[in-house]
């Protein structure tokens, strides 16, 4: 409790008093244990980090730092210290190390930077590098699409690209024969504008008014098929 709140003396007073001095700071030590004291207040992370700018200014320990030490106080962690990596080699980039993690990956995709490291018993950074650097790895977030086909669908779309794709070389006039088509919403709007329905009015006359049509109230689905020469049919699909 002594060490608390030895460091966090001058935090808490240039947090509550703007004309307090700042103090540098430098010590990492006593920046997690000024953390540690905004996680036992009931703060945020973010609240944390932004305290810790305002207090020790250019000194401050990065938002990243932060956050994860507050991620471990608030999983139960006490010490302010530094874990002991006593058996941490000089260097963590060796081959055999790079091509571990590249099997890590590879048995889940889904791992964190944080669960390789633990795994392999390597920094943060270190495994970073590996994976950016060493492997020309990022990481990416799925990309929504409206289905996923099988291994045979696949098939079949790649077959019939191919069908298609020898008709059109060895038939000139193939495209001449190929038709597609499209739906889309028809919204109906009052073909008068607002500066078309102005008019010339004497100074007792009230204004004339005119009622908004929404975009949405009147609209009917559209369905239209064209080829090269242009449209062929059209059809307005009926209400239901």
């Amino acid at each position: 409790m002594r060490i608390v709140c030895d460091a966090t003396l001058a935090f808490i007073k240039r947090c509550n008093v703007l004309s307090a001095i700042i103090v540098e700071m430098a010590d990492f030590h006593e920046q997690r244990a000024c953390i540690k004291f905004c996680f036992k207040l009931g703060k945020t992370a973010t609240e944390c980090y932004e305290m810790l700018k305002t207090s020790f200014g250019e000194q401050a320990v990065g938002r990243s730092h932060t956050f994860q030490w507050f991620s471990q106080f608030k999983a139960g962690r006490t010490s302010t210290d530094d874990d002991e990596h006593s058996d941490r080699p000089v260097s963590s980039s060796t081959p055999e190390m790079i091509e571990r993690v590249r099997q890590i990956i590879r048995e889940d995709r889904h791992r964190t930077i944080d669960e390789v490291s633990m795994l392999v018993g390597i920094s943060h950074g270190t495994c970073h590098k590996i994976l950016t650097e060493d492997l020309k790895m990022q990481r990416v977030v799925s990309k929504f699409v409206p289905r996923l086909l099988s291994v045979d669908q696949k098939q079949q779309q790649l077959d019939l690209w191919l069908d298609l794709k020898e008709n059109a070389a060895n038939d000139p006039s193939f495209h001449l024969n190929v038709i597609t088509g499209d739906k889309t919403w028809v919204y109906v709007y009052d073909p008068e504008t607002k500066t078309q329905s102005s008019q010339w009015k004497s100074l007792g006359s009230p204004r004339p008014k005119k009622a908004r049509q929404a975009r949405s109230n009147i609209k009917s689905m559209l369905i239209c098929f064209f080829d090269q020469k242009g449209i062929v049919p059209k059809e307005f699909v009926p209400p239901g």
